[in-house]
């Protein structure tokens, strides 16, 4: 699709579709970051998991996604154009020596203003009902020893509809749910701000806690959980 985002499936209007902000690890060949290759495969560099999670809703429940193509250690597409996070000089203690005095205009042109842009496109035409946004998170940060016990969080800003309906859910499944956990939604939330909240749709920020999303089948019960969820959610916001 590009070297940013791709696209699965075709979305139905008046139906849920995925946004997955975070699901890449990719780093074009003209940048070099500076870090142990190891460090494209931890958390700092996507969020483990949601790039097969998100192709499974997609391929087997008919949810539709739009996903991100490009690691965040490059461009941080859910952050504001002027957060100091988007091109990150560090990231949970590692440093990016590859982004010390990198350009950020240039890579808010190549990568977060076309992501955004295809997005806003996308779910012009696509006219959801409900936007899932699905991200990941580590179970400790290295630079904290706070722990981290929820196994799902569920994030929103102003918009709390599809979140009130969704967390009873969740807890129904015998899972910890964190209501604005690991982080609020408040904080970190941009890329459903710009296209959900400013525009009224309904959307449900899903967290899921990385070491329950490592292996095929973690990622095949992950996708028929979050699709029940989405479609009870959707049917109730109607």
């Amino acid at each position: 699709m590009s070297e940013v985002f791709r696209h699965i499936g075709t979305p139905a209007p008046g139906g849920i579709v995925l946004v997955a902000d975070h699901a890449s690890n990719a780093v074009p060949a003209d940048i070099d970051l500076g870090i142990p290759e190891h460090l494209l495969h931890e958390h700092i560099a996507l969020d483990i998991g949601t790039e097969a999670i998100a192709e499974l809703l997609a391929e087997r429940h008919a949810i539709p996604a739009h996903i991100a193509a490009v690691s965040r250690l490059v461009c941080d597409l859910n952050r504001e154009e002027t957060a100091p996070g988007l091109v990150p000089p560090e990231s949970d203690g590692h440093p990016i020596p590859g982004n010390f005095g990198a350009d950020r205009e240039e890579r808010l042109n190549r990568f977060h203003r076309p992501y955004h842009t295809a997005l806003a496109q996308w779910l012009e035409a696509a006219r959801p009902g409900l936007i899932l946004s699905l991200h990941s998170f580590t179970p400790r940060l290295t630079t904290s020893e706070a722990a981290r016990p929820w196994e799902v969080g569920v994030l929103y800003n102003q918009d709390e509809r599809a979140a009130r309906i969704a967390i009873p859910l969740l807890a129904a499944e015998g899972l910890n749910v964190g209501d604005n956990l690991p982080y609020s939604g408040r904080d970190l939330n941009y890329t459903m701000n710009h296209h959900a909240e400013h525009a009224g749709r309904p959307y449900l920020g899903i967290e899921l806690r990385q070491d329950l999303t490592q292996t095929p089948e973690d990622h095949t019960r992950w996708a028929a959980l979050l699709a029940k969820i989405a479609q009870r959610v959707a049917s109730a916001l109607r």
